[in-house]
This record gives structure tokens, sequence and C-alpha cells, in this order.
């Protein structure tokens, strides 16, 4: 009894540990965006400001349209969470409940997709944005992105949960598909569906490569270009103004997974990932 005891205590140690390691980074930048420049370099491994300012972000609003660029953000990660969310529910019960020819290949070829580098599909996708004229514009940085094999894989694996017999009176009582998956499949992986969509939405509104090949403009912008505008590979970064931008982006993302994380433990169990 003592050794396990110690075991769980060794084993706390290193937990809270790891914990620290992770949000270190956070607080790191929340301190940061407080202090002026000159503390900042003069003092860079002290996380609490000397001298608290709200300088940096004054700073940054007045030299960018940073409500403008929030809202591109969310329209970007909301609209695209959306898409994805509502082909990953479709194609996942139709994999899940529909009996077609090459149904397993046809799976098994659309997972195959997540192993495909981003680099390999980045010069096709850009071409068709560009013939299709939307540079420049959200909806080009929306429109790649509108189905994604992961979230088909993960809701997939919630819906096998469910019982097939279930599905099959639910036929017998001539109940529609549409009505089956708002009535009775819908409500049993609200929790998959729920924790995909944050994923997604966190993943897209934190998206920095591809917004960067689309938007020019400042006002056209998104929260990671926006952080990108006060850091110098030359020298000359602003970086507590790029703190403060890191502390705007990371607000709702954040604000979201606290409030919904145990539905994202939850999928990752269910769907069998360990």
């Amino acid at each position: 009894m003592k050794i396990n005891r110690r075991v769980e205590n060794v084993w706390h140690i290193i937990f809270i540990i790891t914990i620290l390691i992770m949000i270190l980074p956070v607080i790191y930048a929340v301190g940061m965006s407080f202090k002026p420049l000159q503390d900042a370099y003069n003092n860079v491994l002290n996380i609490i400001p000397i001298h608290a300012t709200l300088e940096n972000y004054i700073t940054l609003f007045d030299t960018l349209p940073i409500f403008q660029i929030t809202w591109n953000t969310f329209v970007v990660a909301t609209v695209a969470t959306i898409f994805k969310l509502v082909t990953a529910f479709l194609a996942a019960y139709a994999f899940v409940y529909f009996s077609f020819k090459g149904k397993e290949i046809l799976y098994f070829l659309l997972i195959g997709t997540i192993f495909i580098p981003f680099t390999v599909t980045m010069i096709p996708n850009y071409l068709i944005i560009s013939n299709l004229g939307m540079l420049d514009n959200v909806w080009g940085v929306i429109l790649p992105q509108l189905a994604d094999a992961v979230g088909i894989f993960l809701i997939r694996q919630s819906m096998k949960n469910i019982p097939l017999s279930l599905i099959e009176v639910s036929r017998l009582d001539n109940m529609s598909h549409g009505r089956i998956m708002k009535d009775i499949v819908l409500p049993l992986v609200r929790p998959a569906v729920t924790s995909v969509g944050i994923w997604f939405f966190i993943s897209t509104w934190n998206e920095f490569v591809w917004p960067v090949l689309i938007l020019k403009t400042t006002e056209n912008f998104t929260l990671p270009l926006a952080l990108q505008m006060f850091i110098s590979s030359e020298g000359g970064t602003n970086f507590t103004v790029a703190m403060a931008v890191s502390v705007i982006t990371m607000i709702i993302p954040l604000i979201l997974y606290l409030s919904f994380q145990k539905y994202i433990i939850g999928t990752f169990t269910s769907s069998g990932i360990k």
C-alpha cells in the first residue's frame, strides 16, 4: 500500500509538471501583452509585468481594424465548421446505415485522404480559387474546407454504437431517413457532433498557411495573419503587440473548449481512440 501511494505521488508530480509546461506559453503571452516593449526586452523571463500597461492593445487597435479581422476569423471558422459538420454527419449516416456496392472501398479511400499532406492539394486548390475569382476573399478560404474525412470517421464511429435494430424498427414504421436522422440518430450522437464541431472551429480559427495564400488586404485578414504583421524575420519585432494579438486570438476558442470539454473527451473515448 505504501509503495502504491509512492507511485501515485510520482504520477501526480509528473502530471502537474506536464500541465505547467503546457499552460506556461499562455501565461507568458498574457503577461507580455501588458508589458511595455522596453520592459519586455529587459526582463524576457519575467512573466509578471512590473509596469502593467494597455499600450500594446491601444497600438493594436490603432494599427489594425481588429474588430473586422476578428469578425472575418469568426465567419470563416463558423461557416467552415457548419458545412463540415453537415457533410460529415450525412456521409457518416450513409456509411453506417446504407448498403451499396463498393461502400467499404469508398470509405477507405475517403479515410486515406487524411494522410495526404496539405502541400499536395495546396496548389490545385489555389488554382481553382484563382480561376473562380475568389482571391483576397474570405469565401476563397472557406470553399476548400466544406468537408473533412476526420470528422466523417469520428461521427461514423459514434453512430456505430447505435443498435441497428433501432433504425430497422423505425424504417418499418415508415419513418423517412430525414426524420430518423433528426429524431433518433442526432440526439444519440450529439456529444460527438458537438466536440467534433468545436475541434473544427478551433483548427479553422488557428489556420495560417491557407489564408495567407488567399488573403492580401488587411481588411480581409484573419487573426493569425494579423499576428504575423508584428513578427519580422529581419528584426524589429514588436512582440508585445504580437502577444496582445495572441491573447485576442485565444479567447474565443478557449471559452468554447472550457464550455464543452466533456464532449470532446467523450467523443475520443467512444470512437475507440486510446
